[in-house]
């Protein structure tokens, strides 16, 4: 029950965050878009023993969590979900990729090592990006810059409709998990015999939920059309932010500030 309460509760509270009228916030949604996209693609571009080169990418959501005043300790919770995926990925080059890079001291430091914290970074790099867009855009106006970028209208819907009503299907889960409590109250969950009777009730409650909003939708006018959160035109101030956020990313990554600086103090 705390998890799916957890995770209304982290719904709402990106929603909130979008809502705030910093300087980032208050910057045209195109660009957060495009930055954030060539921030994902530069650091995924990057080699994956690369390790000194990738760190300096961290500027970019330190600053701008600082600018738009998003709290770290929620954003940092959200990223913990996306973590072990990358960790049991990046695990198995530790096993597979034992050729000594360098040693420190008497222990040798593998490939497969660097290249497990390279994931892991990257990881965190880039979830970091996307959580700063939503936090810092609604999300409206993130699916109309998708669609002014060309990305398939139906996507950009089904992407939109998804997020919108997630919340919806957590909250019947959360119904269904209270009256199953109740009728088994010593049961510390869901039992295995009784899961299939419970994802199928809920998948037909689903469609009976969804054929309901539907309906609902239709008689406000729903005409196919969901997205109308035209932004106003990009101001000098939106160019300038751009073009120089994004020539910085690119000089960073082929710069390598950190090895610039680690020679420097030799």
């Amino acid at each position: 029950m705390s998890a799916l309460t957890d995770s209304m509760n982290t719904i709402h509270s990106l929603e909130e965050m979008a809502e705030a009228k910093t300087i980032i916030h208050r910057l045209h949604p195109m660009v957060k878009l495009v930055t954030t996209f060539l921030y994902i693609i530069l650091v995924v571009s990057f080699d994956p023993y690369n390790v000194t080169g990738l760190v300096v990418f961290l500027f970019y959501p330190v600053i701008l969590m600082a600018l738009a005043e998003i709290p770290y300790k929620p954003l940092l919770k959200r990223l913990l979900v996306a973590l072990p995926f990358s960790f049991f990925a990046g695990i198995s080059n530790i096993y597979f990729n034992q050729n000594a890079a360098f040693m420190v001291g008497n222990t040798p430091i593998t490939y497969g090592v660097i290249s497990f914290f390279s994931i892991m970074i990257k990881t965190v790099f880039t979830v970091m990006g996307v959580l700063i867009l939503i936090a810092t855009t609604p999300l409206p106006q993130i699916s109309y810059q998708l669609l002014v970028i060309k990305v398939p209208k139906i996507i950009v819907e089904q992407i939109m409709l998804t997020y919108r009503y997630i919340s919806v299907l957590l909250e019947q889960v959360s119904n269904m998990y209270t009256a199953y409590i109740l009728r088994a109250p010593d049961a510390k969950g869901i039992k295995m015999k009784d899961m299939g009777i419970f994802v199928g009730q809920l998948l037909l409650k689903s469609f009976d939920r969804a054929e309901n909003i539907y309906f609902a939708m239709k008689c406000r006018g729903y005409d196919g059309h969901y997205l109308y959160a035209k932004p106003d035109p990009m101001k000098k101030s939106d160019w300038i932010f751009m073009l120089s956020t994004c020539g910085m990313l690119i000089l960073l990554r082929f710069f390598n500030l950190s090895q610039f600086i680690g020679s420097f103090l030799q």
